[in-house]
């Protein structure tokens, strides 16, 4: 009785209309049912009026056939997802279904999973290559001033787990077991044969491996490739870690050095992961490790936009820097005027290159002491060499050290990717591709940053 009572009084109320049967005699665009200012437009409009896709025009020569969904839609469709933090071909495919947002990018095409998978995958160099076109974009705009750009890196987990690795000490001890198995589990097989051709008729020899023998056929087989891939690194000179190759595997330099057996081989604690072995082991904080990447940006302190980005395997910082810097020259004609990073890009060559090039350095030389965060940390330098006066520099600028623009500048926009759209693992696998996954994210940071400043 109540209830019904509530529900008289609440009908001398007048509320709007909520008819779901009504049908629109003039249905509205799908554009009008997102609000104008929204960053849905602006990467749909950008990817229309602003970006050169030639590269990725190229690749559609065939006439016949279906006709596919348009490049520039598919574009704009990964970038908006990357920006809103959707990145799974799946995820892109269902919002493309039930989101308007996404609507008023595809203009309600809704390419499936396996479509969008194909396209990404298939012009995935030139989607990273859309970076510096944003880039350019952003400085036209006047989003950029090179007047005092800072470098970090962060580690990345690649599309493969830390245990999915195996030492060169236990590939060998596995070898030997699985490989002793399976010898044994042909031996008993061939001494049954008459038997399990009476069990299982003339259709089947009987001999057939069982599916646990398959699985540890497979996995022998692994085991020695990767094996025989350590062996074969141990044997060449060390590859060097730059943006031509992945450089040498986890555990085969220490301190700069190669590592090698007592017999010329790899050393026992030598790793490769047999899900993505271009990843390496990447220590994080709290001491942990991960199989990933170590991805670089130089940031500029106008406005956060990234000038230049770059991801390599080897966890150390330091070879970063000057790519990164030839990276702004070659796309913005100008270098910056101060660049500032932490330990990790510290070294004598790299003060030595900020100098050739008149670029004043705020390079930490050494671990910060506690409650001294512009000091050089306790290590004592040659006399005369440039860590030991870039350590005096900042000792005597203290708090009001330019220094203290690094952590204001990189570490946001590292938060603004990891945590806030989400992004902590690569999609993913191998070297080049995941290199043109995190140009892809930091296109899509940069184009949001021009859409704040412009809209």
């Amino acid at each position: 009785m109540k209830g019904e009572s509530d529900s008289l009084r609440c009908m001398s109320k007048t509320f709007r209309p909520w008819d779901v049967e009504q049908r629109w005699l003039l249905p509205p665009s799908v554009q009008e049912l997102v609000p104008a200012g929204h960053v849905a437009h602006f990467v749909r409009e950008t990817v229309r009026e602003n970006l050169d896709l030639t590269a990725i025009f190229a690749a559609y020569t065939e006439e016949r056939g279906y006709p596919p969904y348009h490049p520039a839609m598919m574009v704009a469709l990964l970038l908006y997802g990357y920006s809103r933090g959707v990145y799974s071909s799946r995820r892109l495919a269902q919002a493309c279904e039930e989101r308007v947002d996404f609507m008023a990018v595809t203009a309600m095409n809704r390419p499936d999973f396996r479509t969008i998978a194909t396209f990404r995958r298939r012009h995935l160099k030139a989607l990273g290559e859309l970076f510096v076109q944003v880039l350019k974009l952003c400085r036209a705009a006047g989003l950029v001033k090179l007047g005092h750009v800072a470098l970090d890196g962060t580690k990345i987990a690649a599309n493969a787990g830390v245990h999915k690795a195996m030492s060169y000490g236990r590939m060998r001890e596995a070898e030997k077991r699985l490989a002793a198995e399976v010898a044994a589990w042909f031996a008993r097989a061939e001494a049954s044969d008459a038997a399990e051709d009476r069990k299982h008729g003339a259709e089947r020899r009987g001999d057939e491996m069982p599916d646990w023998v398959t699985d540890k056929a497979e996995r022998l087989e692994r085991i020695r490739a990767a094996k025989a891939a350590l062996e074969a690194e141990a044997q060449a000179p060390p590859p060097a870690d730059d943006d031509d190759g992945a450089g040498p595997s986890s555990g085969m330099m220490k301190s700069g050095r190669p590592q090698r057996a007592v017999d010329g081989g790899p050393p026992d604690r030598a790793q490769r992961n047999f899900t993505d072995p271009d990843s390496r082991i990447q220590p994080v904080r709290g001491g942990a490790v991960i199989a990933g990447y170590n991805a670089q940006i130089a940031v500029d302190a106008a406005h956060q936009i990234i000038v230049a980005q770059r991801l390599q395997t080897n966890p150390a910082d330091r070879r970063g820097l000057k790519p990164m810097l030839a990276a702004i020259r070659r796309v913005l004609r100008a270098n910056p005027k101060e660049v500032s990073a932490d330990a990790g890009f510290c070294d004598e060559q790299n003060l030595a290159h900020l100098a050739r090039r008149r670029i004043n350095a705020y390079l930490a030389p050494g671990r910060a002491k506690h409650r001294e965060p512009h000091a050089a940390g306790s290590r004592r330098w040659p006399k005369g060499s440039r860590m030991a006066a870039m350590a005096l520099k900042l000792k005597r600028a203290g708090r009001r050290s330019r220094y203290r623009l690094r952590k204001q500048l990189p570490e946001p926009v590292f938060g603004q990717i990891k945590h806030g759209r989400g992004f902590r693992q690569f999609l993913l696998r191998g070297l080049e591709q995941v290199r043109a996954e995190w140009a892809m994210l930091c296109t899509v940071h940069n184009l949001l940053k021009l859409a704040r400043a412009t809209g």
